[in-house]
């Protein structure tokens, strides 16, 4: 019989295997098949706009910082005072500079045409100079701020992007332009952390065609003519604001995306080749493969389980009450063996209540077992609500029950015995309309050491008799 249920154990996980495995190969080949499609349609044109929103919101930080400080009222009244005490402007900027990291602030007053800096009054802005033609762009421009990439005017070998807003007086005059400014790195690690997570080549190329801003794996052209497989299309992606292309280079297929990003008038650009994607298909294979075989151990070691979880449902049937849900007769006395010699090796109390239904035949004879049943249900519910969850509760048999305190000695049993009274006395049982008063009387007594198992319950028994004798609701040491 056993070499019969391996026999079917192992018939059934080859089943299982093939099964994954023949629909993990078909699933790949239907998918490679398809893929050229899928990218050129869909996913690379999502992968785009999903990069190209994910820049407009990165710029929506500095564009935030410099609508900030030209709203802010101190640079504005600053301005409009006669620009006095240039030291609280180049305050004013420095702390700009430090609490949101950039790389440069700035006030010009078109009053006085200086330049204010956090390091100080650098120059005065110059319509002769044409270094300075951003600054009359920007202020004349009907849009309240614009974005331009530009050298510093401090560093003039850096390469910065600038958040250029004007900044009105009250009555909706342009008094100066106020801003921040990036460095092109920063939007190069943006690229960076784009490549990563959607494993697509990403770069940007101005309205010529030259190569502004890459990531890592770009290689070294600087042109898109210079690109091999893609001169030919290179004309037709710069004259669009917008285009889905593909072109063959080393036997792979590429698929290109262009967006025109309008902030910067440059182009972004996303490739992706069949080949990363035929790898991802294989990752995909193999890891469907190694699924599969997860899933036939997982279904033999659920089946292993599920036996095992039956027998030990099985076992607990048999060690508890099916009433009340406490333990049975049966087990009582191997719990107590293993409590009673906890008890002897660490040297702490143990103490034993036993308690049962003042009137309870009574209770049967008026709501017949129905009834009799539902009481005792809520009685052992309210003492397993009110007990320790170290403590133990048996049915004794009928309505009597037996408690085990571990760690306690006979005095605070009787306390917990009385405050467990008081809870049942307090809470009458409801069965239909009636609410049926429940008491119960108790002996209780502790273990002595050595003592067996017979001599305590003879104890504690009649110490619940001298109880009972004493009247309903009553509780006696022993």
């Amino acid at each position: 019989m056993h070499g019969k249920k391996l026999y079917f154990a192992i018939v059934l996980c080859v089943l299982l295997a093939v099964g994954f495995l023949t629909t993990s190969f078909v699933s790949f080949y239907v998918a490679r098949d398809s893929l050229e499609e899928q990218i050129s349609e869909t996913t690379l044109p999502l992968t785009s706009d999903n990069i190209y929103s994910e820049i407009q919101r990165d710029l929506l930080q500095p564009i935030f910082i410099s609508s900030l400080m030209a709203h802010d009222t101190f640079v504005r009244d600053w301005a409009l005072s006669g620009e006095t005490d240039e030291k609280r402007i180049i305050k004013y900027l420095t702390e700009i500079q430090s609490r949101y990291d950039t790389i440069t602030s700035y006030f010009i007053s078109d009053k006085t045409r200086n330049y204010y800096h956090s390091s100080g009054v650098i120059k005065q802005i110059s319509e002769d100079d044409p270094a300075d033609a951003w600054y009359f762009r920007a202020r004349d421009a009907k849009k309240p701020y614009e974005i331009n990439i530009d050298h510093d005017t401090v560093d003039r070998s850096r390469m910065s992007i600038f958040v250029n807003y004007q900044v009105l007086d009250y009555n909706g005059n342009v008094i100066g332009i106020t801003g921040v400014g990036l460095s092109v790195s920063s939007v190069t690690n943006l690229i960076e952390t784009y490549q990563n997570r959607y494993g697509r080549t990403i770069y940007f190329v101005d309205t010529q065609g030259h190569v502004t801003l890459r990531g890592s794996g770009f290689g070294d052209a600087q042109n898109l003519h210079e690109r091999q497989g893609m001169r030919h299309l290179a004309t037709q992606i710069l004259t669009s604001p917008g285009a889905s292309m593909s072109y063959e280079e080393d036997g792979h297929t590429y698929f290109v995306n262009s967006r025109l990003v309008p902030e910067f008038g440059w182009l972004l650009i996303v490739e992706q080749s069949d080949y990363s994607s035929n790898g991802r298909l294989q990752n995909t294979l193999f890891a469907n493969i190694g699924i599969s075989l997860l899933i036939t151990v997982i279904v033999g070691l659920v089946a292993y389980l599920t036996v095992r979880n039956y027998q030990n449902r099985l076992e607990e049937l048999a060690s508890r009450d099916k009433l009340t849900g406490s333990l049975n007769r049966q087990v009582f006395d191997m719990v107590f063996d293993q409590t009673s010699k906890t008890a002897r090796r660490q040297k702490t109390p143990l103490s034993v209540m036993c308690f049962d239904l003042d009137g309870f035949k009574s209770i049967n004879d008026t709501y017949g077992h129905p009834g009799g049943d539902a009481v005792l249900r809520e009685v052992l519910t309210s003492i397993r609500t009110n007990v320790r969850e170290s403590d133990l509760i048996c049915r004794w048999g009928g309505d009597e029950f037996v408690v085990i305190f571990p760690e306690t000695g006979r005095q605070d049993a009787m306390i917990k015995a009385r405050e467990l009274a008081d809870n049942i006395r307090e809470a009458p049982v409801r069965f239909g309309r009636d609410q049926i008063l429940i008491t119960i009387s108790a002996g209780v007594t502790e273990y002595r050491d050595g003592e067996d198992l017979e001599t305590l319950m003879a104890r504690v028994d009649n110490a619940l008799y001298t109880a009972k004798a004493s009247g309903r609701d009553h509780i006696s040491l022993a």
